[in-house]
């Protein structure tokens, strides 16, 4: 059954650091919303990293203390949170705070237990993880992959990529952009 929250639908790719998650991401965003699709993306960082950095505003309010930090502009805004101690928020708490869109797309979060395409590429010398993750629902490689109890697709093919996420998940025809011919 595919995740949704809401009127969101959520689909994950999961595979080893160096497979291509990232490159195929990039790659879909657009054939996706160049389709009419709202399409927002999270990625799970196994490390600490920083969005901003020393001598800017938002970072030496965090290093002071805050614990969250809103920055905003005409363009664009961001919400810092510094968890300070406390556990991760489960992968189900932080879709709650996002705004909902037509597909949210999970990058990483390999465990959770959301529909996800493995992009696999047998030159990085990991195993497949679809052996051991039923809700691993396709593999998407850049080599034929023999007795795959999942389909299989080419990372390549970012157009069909596309359309298998699409059809899995159950979208509808998404309406033209305004301004769209």
């Amino acid at each position: 059954m595919t995740a949704q929250y809401g009127d969101t639908k959520v689909f994950g790719l999961a595979g080893w650091s160096g497979s291509g998650k990232t490159s195929l991401m990039v790659r879909l965003l657009p054939a996706l919303t160049g389709r009419g699709y709202s399409v927002s993306t999270m990625k799970h960082a196994h490390h600490t990293f920083e969005m901003d950095r020393e001598g800017k505003d938002s970072y030496e309010h965090r290093m002071a203390g805050a614990t969250e930090v809103l920055v905003t502009s005409a363009k664009r805004w961001a919400l810092l949170h510094e968890l300070r101690s406390r556990p991760e928020p489960s992968m189900a708490e932080m879709i709650a705070r996002m705004t909902p869109v037509d597909l949210l797309l999970i990058e990483g979060f390999k465990r959770e237990e959301h529909d996800k395409l493995e992009v696999h590429r047998p030159a990085v010398g990991k195993p497949l993880l679809c052996a051991d993750d039923p809700r691993i629902v396709a593999v998407a490689s850049d080599e034929a992959i023999p007795d795959l109890a999942v389909p299989r697709l080419d990372l390549n093919d970012t157009e069909a990529i596309a359309d298998f996420i699409v059809g899995h998940v159950g979208l509808a025809a998404a309406k033209p952009r305004s301004g769209a011919a």
